[in-house]
């Protein structure tokens, strides 16, 4: 059995290729989003139709409903079920999507002994100034305004009265697949933009306002999900402050931000890639599992 990942910004074809390639290489699919995961979100995740989909088996997709939780422990084992699944059955692993953390920790691994669901009360800019004063080695490598980082380091604290240097010293990472193979789709960003633009189109054409109205309806604004790029812009249009066309224009400069962001993530985080355009990556691809 051989694994990939394949990675890419938001709307830089990451799911067709990962079809393509899953077709070619006798593969199954893991996905790396964190909307598709949840059952009933289909259009603002642009989550691949079951006619896309085909016969090709799906890990990661509809796993979940939006008002219940779903966070890296869970996607860990949902890799190890998947994982289970291609060896048995003589199948290779395609792991796609843009949620870099959860691939980061795949390959880093995650220490087992403290709650990192359990969240607390706290002012980031004051707590990351305290955890700073017990552990400049750790909190140096974190941005302060670094939200989640932050928080769970400090629950590493409360938990165990350590340090997150001492923690991590004593509860050592285990890597699930250290030495996966990566693979990145690159686009120039007017291009980029142009495709953001287009599906954005496609979305609200596609009944983008009567899927948000309805998950609104069911499951109401608190969960996690229900704040998504997407999801928030149209909850201000359903409430008068946007017309449609700021609606349109909001998603398409958020996900560009979005965009942004993977892209920084994915140059800092994962340095033995191979990077290229989506063409000749796509060749690069059959060519490793032909190997």
């Amino acid at each position: 059995m051989k694994e990939i990942a394949i990675i890419g910004t938001t709307a830089s074809g990451k799911t067709s290729l990962s079809l393509e390639i899953a077709s070619k290489t006798n593969s199954i699919i893991l996905s790396l989003d964190s909307l598709c995961v949840y059952k009933e979100i289909d259009i603002v995740s642009a989550k691949p139709t079951k006619k896309e989909i085909g016969d090709i088996i799906h890990f990661g997709i509809d796993e979940v409903y939006p008002n219940e939780n779903f966070d890296v422990v869970e996607f860990l084992n949902l890799y190890k079920k998947a994982k289970k699944f291609a060896i048995d059955n003589d199948k290779n692993l395609i792991i796609v999507g843009g949620t870099g953390f959860y691939l980061k920790t795949l390959i880093d691994g995650i220490s087992i002994g403290v709650d990192l669901k359990e969240t607390f009360d706290i002012n980031i800019e004051e707590t990351y100034d305290f955890l700073y004063n017990l552990d400049k080695e750790y909190m140096q490598k974190i941005e302060k305004n670094d939200k989640y980082r932050v928080e769970k380091a400090y629950a590493i604290y409360k938990q165990t009265s350590l340090t997150p240097t001492q923690f991590f010293l004593q509860n050592p990472k285990n890597p699930l697949s250290a030495n996966l193979k990566i693979f990145e789709i690159l686009w120039e960003k007017e291009e980029l933009q142009n495709r953001i633009s287009l599906r954005t189109k496609q979305m609200i054409k596609a009944g983008l306002i009567d899927e948000i109205i309805y998950l609104e309806k069911k499951y109401n604004r608190s969960p996690n999900c229900m704040t998504s790029i997407g999801i928030i812009e149209t909850l201000q249009f359903l409430d008068g402050k946007i017309s449609k066309q700021e609606l349109e224009e909001k998603i398409i400069l958020n996900t560009m931000k979005l965009a942004k962001r993977q892209n920084t993530f994915n140059k800092g985080q994962f340095e033995n890639k191979t990077s290229n355009i989506i063409s000749s990556l796509n060749s690069e691809i059959v060519k490793y599992f032909s190997i």
